[in-house]
């Protein structure tokens, strides 16, 4: 008796936090029962004073964000990612880039990283944003607690 979900992509938003490592494992544990695909996605782009990252000998913001997400993947699965998981790397804002990724997936998945100081009640900035214009539905996930 399955009957179709309607999930066929989530999509997360990874930057190397632990925020976002913790966004992949919620992800897995949503899409593993749905048959549902993952794409990992992260962004970089060019600062805007980029001449002054090339004088001080730092450039390939491409490569290290590449390296970031595989970095990520592997904290959040360990060793072997799974089959379902894809990552993609865009060059772009992450909020406009996430926003646009939302026309087409079934579901979005952020880490919240805010430093709200309300003692962190408030949402970040890229998750506030896409809570309110995302294109589908959003699940923002806490970091879990230390102990």
């Amino acid at each position: 008796m399955s009957e179709p979900t309607g999930i066929g992509t989530i999509v997360v938003g990874v930057d190397g936090s632990d925020a976002s490592v913790e966004a992949l494992r919620q992800a897995q544990r949503l899409a593993a029962p749905l048959s549902a695909n993952i794409v990992a996605l992260a962004c970089w782009d060019v600062p805007p004073v980029y001449d002054g990252y090339v004088a001080m000998g730092i450039n390939d913001f491409d490569v290290r964000a590449g390296e970031i997400l595989q970095e990520t993947v592997a904290k959040a699965f360990g060793g072997e990612t799974p089959a379902n998981v894809e990552t993609r790397l865009v060059q772009g804002h992450p909020r406009r880039t996430l926003i646009e990724e939302s026309r087409t997936a079934d579901l979005l998945v952020l880490g919240r990283r805010g430093h709200g100081g309300f003692g962190g009640l408030l949402l970040g900035s890229v998750s506030s944003a896409l809570v309110a214009h995302a294109h589908c539905p959003v699940l923002v996930v806490h970091t879990p607690e230390k102990r």
